[in-house]
């Protein structure tokens, strides 16, 4: 089966550095096949018989802690997965960039108070939907200047995350 894993906060400013070769060498030695890497942000597609996210998620966070000496969050999705959501994207055809749409990747389904929380900070410059451990936001301003930007999601929602924007979504289902 194909999956993607999504790496967050690594090669972001100077901090928490990995080579995309030696990740996907990492990769390889899980016994993972046909390991690829888009941008050098942490976006790892490969194959494996193992079937359970959080397992493969835990798996990988491990390897990366042992081999750099540092804990990040890795979410895992089936490649399937990413095209059930570029195939129903609720904001379709509302943007012009695709860096206006991001894609939150979270470890957990957000609960219906959590979510409540987030559309109650929504407005016309930030809009929000949901699918399943994902937040779908669609900004008009700047991601910085933007509540997500700002780390509403961990600090308010307490849920770990990873985005993408929407040009890397698309680019992961094609490799």
């Amino acid at each position: 089966m194909k999956y993607v894993s999504l790496l967050r906060g690594i090669n972001v400013g100077g901090k928490n550095m990995i080579k995309m070769e030696l990740l996907r060498e990492i990769f390889s030695s899980l016994g993972f096949e046909n390991v690829k890497s888009y941008i050098n942000s942490g976006n790892i597609i490969f194959e494996t018989v193992e079937t359970d996210d959080n397992a493969l998620s835990a798996k990988i966070a491990d390897a990366i802690t042992a081999n750099f000496s540092f804990k990040i969050n890795v979410m895992t999705r089936k490649i399937s997965e990413i095209e059930n959501l570029v195939e129903n994207n609720p904001f379709a055809g509302q943007f012009e960039n695709d860096k206006d749409l991001h894609v939150f990747f979270l470890d957990e389904d957000l609960r219906d108070e959590k979510r409540e929380l987030l559309l109650a900070q929504a407005n016309e410059n930030e809009m929000f939907a949901f699918k399943p451990r994902t937040i779908f936001c669609l900004l008009r301003i700047s991601i910085l200047d933007s509540i997500v930007g700002k780390g509403f999601i961990d600090k308010k929602l307490k849920v770990s995350a990873t985005a993408r924007n929407w040009r890397t979504v698309n680019k992961i289902i094609e490799l």
